[in-house]
């Protein structure tokens, strides 16, 4: 077992232990505390952060959104989405992995799960940890997906990567502040940003606060 995969193995919460009802251990409102909450409940969800094993060195999946979608187009993600009735997080993470950019649950070793993350739009999202040891050729699927690529899991992790930045809202009120990394030409912010954060803050890799 690699270092990486030990680690992992050691510091992410147990699969067994995920609740549908967990509360959100980390949010877009840590940056936001004025922003309001306009839902009462939450929608689960669940994204993979399915970690590649490359003889160069670990990566990571994103994809870019299809712009066709009527949320979030062209915007950097983790394979997720909303959990179906009766799904456990890491089922679903699974199940829209395959179905976003086909890579098989059967190649995803799961290692464990990150921290709850809520977004500013009422989804409490559970990210579910992989390790793929053969990974396989991967094929976004046109419908939800514009590109898959991979980025290097050092770079995601360093919290010297981490950046604030903010949107200016086009009628008044606070500014809107989120994390934001860039890998290459490619700009990861928002929800994505914040829950790789979260992630490499269980895993000791810093207090991205220290980050500016």
């Amino acid at each position: 077992m690699s270092a990486l995969k030990r680690a992992l193995h050691d510091r992410l919460i147990p699969e067994a232990a995920w609740s549908p009802g967990d509360r959100p251990a980390w949010s877009d409102f840590d940056l936001n505390p004025d922003l309001p909450r306009t839902a009462e409940t939450l929608t689960p969800a669940a994204v993979l952060v399915a970690v590649m094993d490359r003889p160069e060195g670990p990566t990571v999946v994103l994809t870019r959104r299809a712009d066709t979608l009527a949320r979030h187009t062209g915007q950097i993600a983790l394979p997720g989405g909303r959990l179906e009735p009766g799904e456990r997080a890491a089922d679903a993470a699974l199940r829209e992995a395959w179905e976003e950019v086909g890579l098989p649950p059967a190649s995803v070793e799961l290692l464990g799960l990150g921290d709850t993350y809520e977004s500013g739009t009422g989804f409490v999202i559970t990210p579910a940890v992989g390790w793929v040891a053969a990974p396989p050729p991967l094929v976004a699927s046109p419908d939800e997906v514009a590109d898959v690529f991979e980025a290097p899991w050092s770079f995601l992790m360093d919290v010297a990567n981490h950046r604030r930045d903010f949107l200016e809202p086009t009628t008044g009120g606070p500014r809107r502040w989120f994390w934001t990394m860039t890998w290459e030409e490619r700009r990861i912010w928002g929800v994505t940003a914040g829950v790789l954060r979260s992630l490499s803050r269980r895993l000791g890799h810093g207090d991205a606060e220290d980050a500016a």
